[in-house]
C-alpha cells in the first residue's frame, strides 16, 4: 500500500458521490482532511471488528467487502465501484467495522476523518440526505439480491452478475461495437458463487453449461460472450442447477 496525492477538486468520481452537494469551501474541507492511499489486488483497507474512525471514498479500482461466516471462511458479500463510499454506515451508527474490506483490482481510497464529516454534517444538511439517500438505495439492493437468490434460477442469478460486470466493464471506458465482447472478471469462482448464493461446485456446473451451449467461454479469469442476446435469454430461463 503506497500513499497518493489524489485531489478532491479534480476527482473524476466525485459528481457520483455524497460530496456532490458540497459548496467550493466545504470540499475544500474535505480536501484538507483526506488521506489517500494505493492498494494492490488483495492488500486489506480495513478488517472486520476494526473500530471505525471515517469513511472511504474509493477514487478507482474496485473493492470487495467480506465477511466471516461462523467456520472462519471469507464470503464475498458484495463489491464498491469508483464513486461507492464505504464505512458510513458503521460512523453514523458508532458501530465497529461489520465487514472487512480488500482490494480486487488496483484501487485508490480516500480516507476522511470523522471530525471532517461531523463538521461537514453540521455545516451542510443536504450531505446528511445524501447519505440517507445512499442508505435507501443499499437497502433496496440488498432486498433485490435476496430476491433474486429465492426467485431466479441459478443459470439466471449468473447471467445477471456476468450482465452487472459487463455494464461495469463498458463505465471504464472500454469500447464495445457488436455484441459479442470480453472482460477479465475481476473475482474469483468461489468469489462469484458467494454473490449468488451458490456453492461452488454448482458454479463449475453452470460455466459447464454456459460453454456447452455457447453462452460463453470462460479461461481462467477471461470470459468471451459471443452473443449478449443469448447472455440475455439465460435470464428468461426456468431451470434450476
Amino acid at each position: 500500500m503506497t500513499f497518493s496525492d489524489a485531489n478532491c477538486f479534480t476527482c473524476q468520481s466525485r459528481r457520483r458521490t455524497e460530496w456532490c452537494v458540497l459548496s467550493e469551501d466545504e470540499l475544500g474541507v474535505i480536501d484538507k482532511a483526506k488521506k489517500s492511499r494505493t492498494l494492490g489486488p488483495g492488500e486489506i483497507l480495513f478488517h472486520q471488528g476494526d473500530p471505525c474512525g471515517g469513511i472511504h471514498c474509493i477514487e478507482n479500482g474496485l473493492i470487495g467487502a467480506r465477511k466471516l461466516d461462523a467456520d472462519g471462511n471469507s464470503i464475498l458479500l458484495g463489491m464498491a465501484y469508483p464513486g461507492d463510499t464505504l464505512g458510513y454506515r458503521f460512523l453514523l451508527s458508532g458501530e465497529d467495522y461489520q465487514a472487512s474490506a480488500e482490494a480486487l483490482k488496483p484501487s485508490t481510497v480516500c480516507y476522511i476523518d470523522q471530525s471532517a464529516i461531523r463538521f461537514l454534517l453540521e455545516k451542510n444538511p443536504a450531505l446528511g440526505l445524501r447519505f440517507l439517500q445512499r442508505a435507501a438505495r443499499d437497502l433496496n439492493e440488498a432486498e433485490d439480491r435476496f430476491l433474486q437468490s429465492v426467485t431466479l434460477s441459478v443459470r439466471a442469478r449468473f447471467a445477471h452478475l456476468l450482465l452487472v460486470l459487463k455494464k461495469r466493464y463498458e463505465e471504464n471506458g472500454v469500447p464495445r461495437k457488436t455484441t459479442e465482447f470480453s472482460m477479465d472478471l475481476p473475482l474469483s469462482r468461489q468469489d462469484m458463487a458467494a454473490l449468488i448464493g451458490i456453492r461452488p461446485e454448482t458454479m463449475s456446473r453452470t460455466i459447464r453449461q454456459f460453454e456447452e451451449e455457447g453462452i460463453a467461454r470462460f479461461s481462467g479469469r477471461r470470459v468471451h460472450v459471443p452473443h449478449t442476446e443469448k447472455l440475455l435469454g439465460a435470464l428468461e430461463t426456468d431451470n434450476i442447477v
